[in-house]
């Protein structure tokens, strides 16, 4: 497959293809390379380190480093169109049919193609032309709206969520195309965009205010649907504690020691705690304020009540759990030196060896030679484009 994306969404789709085993060429702009390769942080090593952007969504690829805008160049492409199933691109809507490698162009000459196109906004009259980003599409669907302290500034979540879940979609979409292939003969044209993400992010917000009238507000770490459920103070650190039934908020009550809290009419049912909420979190702090989280925690899990640390980030990787699920691993050896990669969060065992990404251009020779060009044809398609 083709990747002619670049930044998150597209890459990690066809990363997580790479990952189930797909062959991806990766094609890059001469020298730079994907605009992800020049962001900060970058990967400690001797040489100034790698863009850990990069290095996160593009592993299991081989790189083709060629400048399309050339003629030489889009007929090379096209010219390795014709023998695969996939094609992911990235560039704002128009740009590919300026440079000649729309669905069109791949679709003339690859008839079982499954080409997906992806953008923020779409290829609509109002979405084509507007640039967007994920904290964008988090801002357009309500997302940043909802988010943060209550009296506080809307905030973005701190994960490219938008962008991630997109490159989701995308590899889901792309799946299912090549499934349907014998059954709907010709090539299919797909689309992933982020503000559809965004807005199917926010489902259940959405359902509520159709359905309901209501609009969430900021709530910090509480749920809009259930209380007790947020984080809270110990006599060290904060844990949060999430309950969402009656039996569960009883036996929280019975671990606080509080049982006057379950018997209380004014926390009854979920409805009356949600409408007593402040009230029923301040009667919580004052307790869960009197040990320390691990002690807490330790009674909560013994109890089945769903609790758990809020960790940074050093903390959540060193955590035994997350050592015991396995997801961190070495990558294969190579230019750097013990790269960790995270496994995709399925299958690991049935997932390809983690192999590092590669540098701009690193396998250009040898794909333009797979797809039958000689070593004077590479000298042309490769040539620098100085106009």
């Amino acid at each position: 497959m083709l990747d002619l994306s670049e930044n998150i969404a597209g890459p990690l789709a066809c990363m997580i293809l790479a990952d189930l085993g797909a062959d991806v060429v990766k094609v890059e702009r001469p020298g730079t390379g994907d605009a992800t390769r020049t962001l900060p942080p970058r990967w400690d090593s001797a040489d100034g380190g790698e863009a850990t952007v990069f290095l996160g969504f593009n592993r299991n690829k081989r790189s083709l480093a060629i400048d399309v805008r050339r003629p030489e160049a889009r007929d090379a492409v096209l010219r390795i169109g014709r023998d695969v199933d996939v094609v992911v691109e990235s560039f704002r809507p128009g740009v590919a049919t300026r440079l000649g490698l729309d669905f069109e162009a791949f679709a003339a000459v690859n008839d079982r193609l499954v080409h997906c196109a992806v953008s923020a906004f779409g290829t609509g009259p109002i979405g084509h032309d507007r640039a967007g980003y994920d904290a964008l599409i988090q801002a357009f669907s309500g997302i940043l709206d909802a988010t943060g302290e209550p009296g506080g500034g809307p905030c973005r979540a701190a994960p490219s969520i938008i962008d991630m879940t997109t490159g989701m979609w995308a590899a889901l979409a792309v799946q299912a195309a090549l499934h349907r292939r014998d059954s709907e003969p010709g090539p299919q044209q797909l689309e992933a965009t982020l503000v559809d993400t965004g807005l199917f992010l926010m489902t259940h917000q959405i359902m509520g205010y159709l359905g309901a009238g209501t609009s969430p507000t900021r709530l910090g770490s509480a749920a809009p649907s259930a209380a007790p459920y947020q984080v809270w103070n110990t006599a060290d650190r904060p844990i949060m504690i999430a309950t969402s039934t009656d039996r569960t908020y009883t036996t929280l009550c019975r671990v606080l020691e509080r049982p006057d809290l379950a018997d209380d009419p004014r926390y009854r049912t979920m409805p009356d705690r949600l409408a007593h909420r402040d009230v029923l979190a301040a009667e919580i702090g004052a307790v869960l304020g009197t040990r320390g989280a691990g002690d807490w925690l330790e009674r909560l899990w013994a109890a089945g009540v769903p609790a758990g640390p809020v960790h940074d980030l050093a903390a959540a990787l060193a955590d035994p759990l997350t050592k015991e699920r396995g997801l961190l691993a070495s990558a294969e050896p190579g230019r750097i030196p013990d790269l960790q990669q995270l496994h995709l969060p399925m299958d690991n065992e049935r997932s390809a060896p983690l192999r590092q990404p590669p540098v701009v251009g690193e396998h250009t020779d040898e794909v333009l030679a797979e797809a039958g060009f000689s070593a004077d044809d590479i000298a042309k398609i490769t040539e620098e484009y100085t106009r």
